[in-house]
């Protein structure tokens, strides 16, 4: 029986699902990148803001370069091996014994990332609601727990979509902050040496290694599984370039924002609340609720990938070490200031980032030589 060929609906039908999968793969990446740090305003304070012209277009283009890259190789690298467990990646790039190292340091780096997820809620409940550090840091621990005890599918459908509208948002304010004084970015790049301005590094390059750094021990594992549920190459490809130009994009647009009211957002925990409030208190009540969002789809696949690492997914093991996890992370997460946690952390992980980052160009550099293939 012959064939019949495929019809012009379904072939649409195609084209509209594989769409979506690259706008969902997109969306995941974007929303883990959007945590605490970067939906507050500290994290691209610190990375970019603070070292002027520099940091926020020599940041931003290294960043936008290297994030995409490593977000295609993850992708496409789960695609292709797919993996029993997300871990064997990092044995994938640097062999038996290093592979072990970053296996087991990531996961701990992982960790101390969800507690500055907490970190980051107990800063807004207390500097824009008024309340307790507490109530909101308690508040995000039993969300997460309860959104992971169902699983990365469940995860995956929900940070997807709500990462491409906070990045939408973020921008927006990003675009308003410098609308409302053009003239402040000149006068802030010229006004950053004379203030207590909290720096990631000695100079923006280092730092830009060390925001990729960072973000990859996040990324390695959630993408890794993320690709072994992709259909084609194409399509997880795609979806990573997608979402790492557009996280990169918003970085750099927020930061000129940042910029441009330097002399008010400098030294504040939640320095996008400060534009926020410039355009009225129901955009900042709103903003703050989206931080939260921001907060929470990258605080899931964080909880997530450390339960991951010890247990199958949705297993009773799984679930249980969830929420203890959880709870430990939170009683971590509320003993540092959220500035503190996102200068210690980050950074000094960022650092150990960078070997990972090297052990990557490498392998794919043997990749294009043709010494080795990625389906062997």
């Amino acid at each position: 029986m012959s064939q019949k060929a495929p019809t012009q609906a379904h072939l649409q039908s195609t084209e509209k699902s594989s769409l979506l999968r690259v706008v969902t793969y997109a969306g995941a990446i974007i929303a883990f990148l959007i945590g605490s740090g970067f939906a507050t305003g500290q994290e691209i304070m610190q990375y970019f803001t603070s070292y002027g012209y520099w940091g926020i277009f020599g940041t931003g283009l290294v960043v936008l370069l290297l994030i995409t890259y490593v977000s295609v190789e993850f992708l496409v690298v789960g695609q292709a091996k797919k993996f029993d467990k997300p871990k064997s990646i990092f044995h994938y790039y640097c062999g038996k014994y290093l592979g072990t190292f970053f296996d087991f340091f990531s996961i701990l780096f992982v960790f101390l990332s969800f507690t500055v997820m907490v970190a980051g809620a107990g800063a807004v409940f207390q500097e824009h609601y008024g309340l307790s550090k507490y109530i909101g840091g308690v508040a995000l621990a039993l969300a997460v727990g309860v959104t992971v005890w169902f699983g990365l599918n469940s995860l995956v459908d929900v940070i997807g979509k709500i990462g491409p509208l906070i990045v939408i948002i973020a921008i927006a304010l990003g675009i308003y902050g410098v609308m409302s004084n053009p003239g402040g970015i000149a006068e802030g790049n010229a006004l950053l040496p004379t203030l207590d301005v909290t720096q990631a590094s000695s100079n923006w390059f280092m730092a830009a290694l060390s925001y990729v750094g960072f973000c990859m021990l996040w990324l390695a594992a959630f993408l890794t599984a993320l690709g072994k549920t992709a259909p084609s190459r194409k399509e997880a490809a795609s979806g990573a370039v997608t979402g790492g130009v557009a996280f990169s994009v918003a970085c750099m647009i927020v930061a000129l924002g940042l910029l441009a009211h330097i002399s008010r957002t400098a030294g504040t925990e939640i320095p996008m609340l400060v534009l926020a409030r410039d355009v009225g208190p129901v955009v900042a009540g709103a903003i703050s609720v989206m931080i939260l969002a921001g907060i929470y789809t990258t605080a899931i696949p964080l909880l997530w990938t450390v339960s991951s690492r010890f247990y199958q997914d949705k297993t009773k093991k799984f679930k249980y070490l969830t929420i203890i996890l959880a709870a430990v992370g939170t009683l971590i997460g509320l003993v540092l200031p959220f500035s503190q946690m996102v200068n210690i952390v980050y950074v000094i992980n960022g650092y150990v980032g960078i070997i990972l980052l090297v052990m990557m160009l490498i392998t794919t550099v043997l990749r294009l030589t043709g010494r080795r293939k990625l389906d062997t």
